[in-house]
Order: C-alpha cells, then sequence, then structure tokens
C-alpha cells in the first residue's frame, strides 16, 4: 500500500509536476549564476585574487613546483579572459552539483515508497563521493606523474642545438586538467551506475561477473580516448575501473542476497 505522500502526490496534476521541476531546476540555475558571478569579485580590489584566480593557482601548484618550468603563457589576447571564464564554470558546476542532485531527490522522493526511499539514498551520497573521489586521484596521483613524463621530452640545449623547453599556454593546461578530472570523476560513478541497474532487475551479479573480460576491454579502451596519450595516464585510469567493476559485483551480490528475503515475504 503506498504511503500517504505518494496518495497526495497522485493528485497532482500533470502541469503542477512541471510547475515544480520548473521551480527546482531554477533554484539550480540561480545557484549557478551567484556562483559563476562571486568567482570574478575581487573581494580586496585592486591586484588581490578573485576565486578564479585562487583555483586557477591551485589547479596549477603540480606544475609551478616542477623546476623545468618557469612561466605559463597566453598567446591570445582574449585567452586570459576565457579560460578565468571556464574556471568560473567549472567551479559553478562543481559547487551546484550536490544542489542539483539534492533538487532532483525532491522533486522524485513524494512518489516513492519508503523502502524505495531508503534503498535511493546510499545512491544519492555516493555519486558526489566518488566522482570527489575521481577528481582527488587526478590532482594527486595522476598529474604529478603525468606531468613528469611529459617534461622528460625536454631537451637541453649545447654546441650547435637549441634547447627544447615547454611553455604551457594557461588555456590548454586548463583543459587538460579539467579533462582528466571529469574523465576520472565520471568514471568513478561506474559502482552507482551499475547497483542501480541490479536494483531495477535490469542486471544480475552473475551477469555482470561473466561480462568481465569485455568490462576490462572497454576500461582501457576508454581511458585510451578519455585521457592524454601516454601509458601512465591510460593506465591509471583503467585500473580502478576494473577495481571498481569488480566492487559492482561484490554490491551486486549482497543486494539480490537481500531482496530474496522480500521476495519470499511478498510470496
Amino acid at each position: 500500500m503506498a504511503d500517504t505522500t505518494q496518495q497526495d502526490d497522485g493528485a497532482m496534476s500533470l502541469l503542477d509536476h512541471l510547475t515544480e521541476l520548473r521551480n527546482r531546476l531554477g533554484i539550480v540555475m540561480i545557484g549557478f549564476v551567484v556562483i559563476f558571478l562571486a568567482c570574478f569579485i575581487r573581494p580586496f580590489g585592486g591586484d588581490s585574487l578573485n576565486i578564479a584566480d585562487a583555483v586557477y593557482l591551485f589547479l596549477q601548484a603540480p606544475l609551478a613546483e616542477r623546476s623545468e618550468v618557469s612561466r605559463m603563457i597566453f598567446t591570445g589576447l582574449h585567452e586570459g579572459f576565457f579560460t578565468q571564464v571556464k574556471v568560473a564554470f567549472f567551479v559553478s558546476i562543481s559547487i551546484t552539483f550536490p544542489l542539483m542532485l539534492l533538487q532532483v531527490w525532491k522533486f522524485i522522493a513524494p512518489g516513492l515508497y519508503q523502502n524505495e526511499r531508503k534503498a535511493v539514498y546510499p545512491f544519492l551520497l555516493a555519486t558526489p563521493v566518488l566522482f570527489a573521489l575521481g577528481a582527488a586521484m587526478v590532482y594527486y596521483i595522476v598529474i604529478p606523474l603525468a606531468w613528469d613524463f611529459f617534461l622528460s621530452f625536454e631537451v637541453q640545449g649545447g654546441e650547435g642545438a637549441l634547447p627544447i623547453e615547454v611553455e604551457p599556454r594557461i588555456s590548454e593546461y586548463l583543459s587538460l586538467v579539467m579533462r582528466l578530472m571529469f574523465a576520472f570523476g565520471l568514471s568513478f560513478e561506474l559502482p552507482v551506475i551499475l547497483l542501480l541497474m541490479v536494483r531495477a532487475g535490469l542486471m544480475t551479479a552473475d551477469g555482470l561477473a561473466s561480462k568481465r573480460k569485455y568490462a576490462i576491454l572497454l576500461a582501457f579502451v576508454a581511458a585510451a580516448i578519455l585521457t592524454p596519450p601516454d601509458v601512465i595516464s591510460q593506465v591509471l585510469l583503467a585500473i580502478p575501473v576494473i577495481l571498481l567493476y569488480e566492487l559492482s559485483i561484490l554490491g551486486a551480490r549482497i543486494i539480490q542476497r537481500r531482496q530474496e528475503p522480500d521476495a519470499e515475504s511478498e510470496a
């Protein structure tokens, strides 16, 4: 028997649902715009750093620690401005993502049974946590190793030879870092997607186990597409994804064991 919340929600018309969805998405958009504009505010005026500057310096730190790099450049008059716009967009998306999940949950929760809500709570909490873990792995593990690999291709000059030195462009550096963070963050969402499908009855633990070899192949293919063309980044993405797939199989077995008593009691 559905709870009273679901019964009350069933009396709402389609227009009422669409209006509520619009209002909740409006809250997310307002939050995004406010955070985006706040990134350009210089709280102490003059030459003080704004949020976009501070975030870029944070992302730049792994490269700044390398003695091989003495400066970063931009080659277009507009490049510095649009780089800050990209940073502000990155910050706004990162901060409003949990808010978006919360608003989506508030929209769909009234239509769920109590046991369905309890089943969704862990996935709702795990989504931003796993994404943050993926981004943190990029910053603290992948980027330092990848930068050491790329900088090893510098060539010292000598008699009759010019030195080959790296002078990274600020826009290219930011694009590479953001690409890596989003690639790892989204890849770390694999357990959430697979376990939701198991919970919905679309997949089983045995089915996931039988497709293990295909999952390993797809993990390396995705790593080759999503990361820079170096073996270090590709391996560091593929291995965690494979481990997360194995954890998803274990999680699927636990979910199925818990579902069996419920199915027997309903029978």
